[in-house]
């Protein structure tokens, strides 16, 4: 790829980027992303909008990388398993504050906003308020977006976006449920 006139190879900011698509592999890029992060010193804050208190081996992977990694995960669960839409429009919400205060805080170089493209799809809260976060974010600060169903703002504003496609899947094909160390 042709590296763009003008273009300045020390020049650092902080970049949106967006894992988006019907395929696996968004969370575990996202999370990959907090690992490299992490080993290069650098502070990041993940917030699990869905999964909810799942005991899911990332969630014990990132407590072993303290101080570098917080990991929170707020969620009710999935959005189609849901017995009171309100409470989870309740949750996410919070889980949104919490996380917004992070990102302005000034103390972490990555904001990781797991499965927050779900949050989006099924409006829990206006897309506009979460862009507009994303607007006023510090300029140095990177933000991960995961999740199916990106709106076409966010793919607009963000500097990377990368689509999962699925092209098989265990389940689907053979009915295999999700497996441990893969899924969760």
């Amino acid at each position: 790829m042709k590296k763009p006139s003008g273009a300045d190879p020390r020049k650092r900011k902080g970049l949106i980027i967006v894992n988006t698509g019907d395929g696996k592999g968004k969370s575990t890029a996202s999370f990959g992303l907090a690992i490299r992060a992490a080993g290069n010193k650098m502070n990041v804050f993940i917030m699990q909008f869905m999964k909810g208190q799942w005991k899911a081996g990332e969630r014990k992977s990132f407590e072993k990388l303290a101080p570098h990694v917080e990991f929170v995960a707020m969620g009710d669960g999935f959005t189609w398993d849901t017995n009171n839409i309100e409470q989870d429009k309740a949750t996410a919400r919070k889980a949104f504050e919490i996380a917004k205060e992070k990102l302005l805080s000034g103390k972490y170089q990555m904001v990781i906003f797991e499965e927050i493209n779900y949050v989006l799809h099924y409006k829990f809260f206006p897309e506009e308020e979460f862009l507009e976060t994303l607007r006023n974010k510090p300029e140095s600060v990177h933000v991960v977006c995961s999740g199916r169903n990106a709106s076409d703002k966010l793919i607009e504003m963000a500097d990377l976006v990368t689509e999962m496609k699925m092209i098989k899947h265990p389940f689907k094909e053979q009915g295999i449920p999700a497996q441990k160390g893969i899924e969760f």
